[in-house]
């Protein structure tokens, strides 16, 4: 059971294919203000699929690499799944990207542009009054 005093996010994808990659909304109390970009489904492997659709939790964590992020948990036979910054496909190494806008790289190729802004809007949307960040919920969907 969801404390119903626990933030809640929804991720809602809409697109996914092998060579774009995965589509996403992050909708926060029924509005949407942001964009993700994650791998395509490959069958949950770690560093190289998006993770299945589910309820997860998200906690705070200070990434050696990423800084201030959230992690994904509770995701079967994976971990340090992260939320961050990035804008390619091959940036997300199994994580969620966040942005402000997608935008096609030739045929091949997908991003998720606006990153740094996107990502502000994200992290600040989860600070508390006095600066501190407190864990969320996360439900994942697909809307195709």
């Amino acid at each position: 059971m969801v404390d119903p005093h626990t933030h809640q996010l929804k991720l809602i994808r809409v697109t996914s294919s092998e060579y774009l990659g995965t589509h996403g909304v992050l909708i926060d109390d029924g509005v949407p203000f942001a964009l993700t970009l994650e791998p395509p489904w490959r069958n949950n492997q770690p560093f190289e699929s998006c993770i299945p659709t589910g309820v997860y939790v998200c906690k705070f964590f200070i990434s050696p690499r990423f800084g201030p992020v959230y992690e994904i948990t509770g995701v079967p036979d994976r971990s340090h799944i992260l939320f961050h910054k990035g804008n390619f496909t091959k940036d997300t190494s199994g994580c969620v990207l966040v942005g402000e806008q997608f935008e096609s790289v030739g045929k091949s190729e997908s991003a998720v542009v606006s990153s740094g802004k996107g990502f502000g809007e994200f992290m600040k949307r989860l600070a508390g009054p006095v600066g501190e960040y407190k864990d969320f919920v996360l439900e994942i969907s697909n809307g195709f």
